[in-house]
């Protein structure tokens, strides 16, 4: 056995050796350390981005460029963290702490160098896990069924659903109906069509990229967009010395590096543990047990940055331990390349540890490959990819919604991508306004499929002994506890049930802003009302799942409606906890958008949103290709505006890498127009 490890291992590092594949490998780390310094966009609509872009690939190379970018997104983070007080990303944020007080009194460099070489060695440590647990891993996959399969799946998804920060009952609620839209198509059982609107773009289900770049993409988009501001301020200035001692301090501090990459990695293979959580537990800890932390953290310690990025790097190998073994997804980005397994044919599970090993492997050393990359890169170019983060939002958004609507275009090559696309993005702009977490949506929908698979097979199998295996026993009884947990936290924080229940009164006090629990609440019933009518079998599991989720999205607008607002805390973390992490723990990105009255993000979110359907119906008129010259002269000149000598060469320089990548190289086949041949592909002979 160890020999075929060692032969796996040995195979996929000849494999990723491959100029090609170690070309897409770099590709995806740049990318990635672009998306962790620009604010606003992020691994997750990053790694949703390429995905489409790795249909024509081997499952080598698009594990590759996928991992090379969800790696090294957290290496970025800490330059926007340091240099201006904004984290690249939520798993950046208690950087901030340490690293922007250091970058005030001159020692940037030093901090961004302790950044660099931490996430580096945490993310190799990361790898080094992974690949050391496949062995252990190998020979317990012998003895899970479906039935364990499936008590994984609900693992994940409840534990996801739980840490939605100090709202649990939203992320239960946007998590039941990732699942019930999972289930939109016809069903494998019987035939029958579920949701499908009688529309047959839908009859094999709904796409997971356009939606998950409508939910992720769009609203960061449409945030910068409504913020109308410099994504950041003034650029701090770096040195070479800095960069020596702040190497230097890695290895000085080499048993906090350690423990804090192994906190990283095993947290982040526990399903559902987000990077706002692991990087602060990082910190709390080395501000627990290292000598004279409590005097100095939080006034410009390097250990504090230490602590922070060694953990949160580590964390996406741990991750991919889950993912590949048991098909959970141990982070929302693992859940989105969980939609470049299904891409690529690759099933998780024992499949990963035997036929497709060599694939498996692959990935190891891609995370390795990327870490040691990134971080080289970052070290070379610190101070110009600091510089991106200071570009005008009009400088970034027409390329990158040029690129957006490809990507989404990609999900079945039909114009109702571009629908799916517009309807998410709405809906997901809107879920990050009304604090409802996205990633237990995305993880529904793409673990819905599964639980609903194994659910049946189980029974058809074992009948009703399957939930009686004593796997399956202790992972719903994990789950069951995960879910009254935070109950019985709210419970102790109050002193007691009674006391809990003087927070409530009898007078309603309904908010506008409850009206977005309303409408899931609709969409919910109507979805249900529709399936009381199917074969049994086909609705089911559809019944059970929407039943639930509309249950806690009751129960969470109740909470709201009448419980007092001094006393307004959804069932989630106790005071004592919230205190000691400085910090709200929330699956999701925050908005960065309070600080603008409300009349007035609406009204600029309406013309951000406006500006796509003028995208789309330009795109139906006269394609795509010729859509976007005019949509970045037109955008660059009325937002900005912006000068000629700007608009002019970025319009004709994303044309030309439109047209010849995705035309002339990928052969792309655009969706129909009104104008019929000439412009889709901006050919100006007819076609025959």
């Amino acid at each position: 056995m160890e020999a075929d490890m060692l032969g796996a291992a040995g195979h996929a590092f000849v494999m990723l050796m491959d100029p090609y594949r170690l070309m897409m490998l770099s590709g995806g780390v740049l990318m990635g350390l672009v998306l962790g310094i620009l604010p606003g966009i992020g691994g997750l609509a990053g790694t949703a981005l390429l995905l489409p872009f790795t249909f024509n690939m081997d499952p080598y190379t698009a594990m590759a460029l996928l991992l090379g970018l969800a790696s090294t997104t957290a290496t970025g983070d800490p330059i926007p963290a340091i240099l201006f007080g904004v984290p690249g990303g939520a798993g950046s944020a208690a950087t901030v702490l340490d690293g922007l007080p250091m970058a005030k009194r001159g020692e940037a460099s030093r901090a961004l160098s302790a950044a660099y070489m931490s996430s580096m060695l945490g993310g190799i440590f990361g790898a080094i896990l992974m690949g050391i647990s496949l062995p252990i891993l190998r020979p317990i996959m012998l003895y899970i069924g479906s039935p364990e399969l499936l008590g994984f799946a609900v693992l994940g998804i409840s534990m996801v659903a739980v840490l939605s920060g100090n709202t649990p009952l939203r992320g239960l609620t946007v998590a039941g109906l990732g699942l019930m839209i999972s289930m939109v198509g016809s069903d494998p059982q019987t035939g029958t069509l579920r949701w499908t609107l009688d529309s047959l773009y839908l009859w094999e289900g709904a796409p997971l990229v356009p939606i998950v770049l409508g939910l992720f993409a769009l609203p960061e988009l449409a945030d910068l967009a409504i913020a109308r501001t410099a994504i950041a301020g003034n650029l701090a200035k770096t040195n070479a010395s800095g960069m020596i001692q702040g190497a230097k301090d890695c290895f000085t501090h080499w048993w906090l590096v350690l423990r804090c990459s192994w906190l990283g990695a095993a947290l982040g293979a526990i399903p559902g543990i987000s990077g706002a959580v692991v990087d602060w537990l990082a910190y709390g800890h080395a501000m627990r047990t290292e000598k004279g932390a409590a005097a100095t953290f939080g006034r410009g310690d390097v250990r504090g940055v230490i602590a922070s990025e060694s953990a949160n790097n580590s964390r996406e190998g741990g991750a991919l331990v889950p993912t590949v073994a048991f098909g959970v997804p141990g982070s929302a980005g693992m859940a989105i390349l969980m939609g470049a397994f299904m891409i690529h044919g690759l099933v998780p599970g024992p499949d990963m540890l035997s036929k497709n090993l060599g694939v498996t492997y692959g990935m190891v050393w891609s995370v390795a490959l990327a870490n040691i990359l990134g971080a080289g890169l970052c070290y070379l170019f610190s101070e110009q990819f600091a510089r991106l983060a200071t570009l005008r939002y009009t400088l970034i958004m027409p390329s990158t919604l040029g690129i957006i609507y490809i990507g989404a275009f990609q999900g079945s090559r039909n114009w109702g991508d571009l629908y799916t696309l517009a309807i998410f993005g709405v809906f997901g702009w809107m879920m990050k306004q009304m604090k409802f977490p996205r990633p237990p949506l995305v993880l529904g929908l793409v673990l819905g499929e599964v639980v609903e698979r194994y659910m049946f097979i189980s029974i058809q199998r074992y009948g009703i002994t399957w939930f009686a295996r004593p796997i399956v026993i202790i992972l719903f009884a994990v789950a069951i506890w995960g879910l009254v947990r935070p109950l019985l936290q709210d419970v102790r924080a109050h002193g007691g049930v009674g006391k809990m229940l003087k927070g409530f009164h009898a007078k309603p006090d309904f908010r506008p802003t409850q009206l977005f629990s309303v409408f899931i609440l609709c969409v919910l019933a109507a979805m249900m009302w529709e399936a009381k009518n199917w074969n049994m079998s086909a609705k089911i599991v559809p019944m059970i799942v929407g039943s639930l989720a509309f249950t806690f999205c009751s129960l969470s607008l109740l909470n709201a409606i009448f419980r007092k607002p001094e006393d307004q805390t959804e069932l989630g973390l106790n005071a004592e906890v919230k205190q000691n992490l400085e910090q709200k723990i929330h699956m999701d990105l925050e908005s960065d958008t309070d600080h603008i009255p409300t009349a007035t993000i609406y009204l600029r979110a309406a013309i951000f949103f406006g500006w796509l359907l003028g995208f789309m119906a330009s795109m139906a008129t006269i394609g795509l290709i010729p859509t976007v010259p005019i949509f970045v002269l037109l955008y660059m000149r009325l937002e900005g505006p912006e000068p000629w000598k700007l608009v002019i060469p970025q319009a004709i320089g994303l044309t030309i890498f439109i047209w010849y990548v995705f035309d002339q190289l990928l052969s792309i086949p655009w969706p129909p127009t009104l104008m019929g041949g000439w412009f889709p592909a901006l050919k100006f002979i007819p076609s025959v």
